[in-house]
């Protein structure tokens, strides 16, 4: 057996008001609900992408629109319950601020990726995405938002969540080696992609056939299992469970 890695420490500094809320995000979306018979939810690399982190949860309700101008003038802000974090227009550019007033330590060479919540699209509005050094520094950062189109009321409701983050090591990308290879190159890896490549063609097929156990089945759950061909992965996640940020 392997070791076990060591824990990794991510700590939320409150800065002497009452913080804002942050929870571990969810793995479930109501338009992935909403879809015929749910089906968005089978998607198990969607739905562990949800719940990849925590979200910083808005406590009141506003619209916003844009009227295309460059200025921070140019964002008008309509308060319909006051709450933290509170929007602002600092940069102007479209750009809709929140200012999150915690502080985050995180151990050596861990940085926060922070942005909106993945798989969440919202009409009119998108997220921009920061990695912020959060070893070292001693300042808190913003979660900014970008106006898509101007004159298009934006609405944000009490609860929603307005930021998403979660730690990654700071020089994971350099330290991937990407490489480009015909996969004729690995037989064993050819043998097991051209299986499960006609076993889904033939899945697909069988679909259109009234009474055929495809039909019955629904979907194939093979990625969803870990399964390849008669093996199964071993360090396969059908669920991530973050943990709370608990007093400490």
């Amino acid at each position: 057996m392997p070791d076990e890695a060591p824990p990794i420490r991510l700590i939320a500094h409150t800065l002497g008001s009452p913080a804002p809320a942050i929870r571990p995000a969810p793995s479930r979306r109501d338009w992935m609900d909403a879809t015929p018979q749910s089906f968005a939810n089978r998607c198990l690399p969607l739905t562990i992408a949800n719940a990849h982190g925590w979200e910083v949860v808005g406590e009141g309700g506003f619209e916003a629109w844009w009227n295309g101008g460059p200025n921070p003038a140019d964002i008008t802000i309509r308060t319909e319950r006051e709450g933290r974090p509170a929007p602002a227009s600092h940069f102007g550019a479209g750009v809709l601020t929140f200012h999150i007033d915690l502080l985050f330590r995180s151990d050596p060479g861990i940085s926060l990726w922070v942005s909106g919540p993945p798989n969440l699209p919202k009409d009119g509005i998108a997220p921009l995405t920061g990695i912020v050094e959060t070893d070292w520094s001693p300042a808190t950062f913003t979660m900014n938002w970008r106006f898509t189109r101007p004159r298009h009321p934006v609405r944000f409701a009490p609860g929603e969540p307005l930021c998403f983050l979660f730690p990654i090591p700071r020089d994971l990308i350099e330290r991937v080696d990407p490489v480009l290879r015909p996969i004729a190159d690995d037989p064993a890896l050819e043998a097991s992609y051209r299986q499960w490549s006609a076993s889904r063609a033939g899945f697909n097929a069988a679909l259109k056939e009234p009474g055929s156990e495809a039909r019955a089945q629904g979907w194939q759950r093979d990625y969803h299992r870990g399964r390849i061909g008669d093996a199964t992965a071993e360090d396969h996640l059908t669920r991530l469970r973050p943990k709370p940020f608990a007093p400490g």
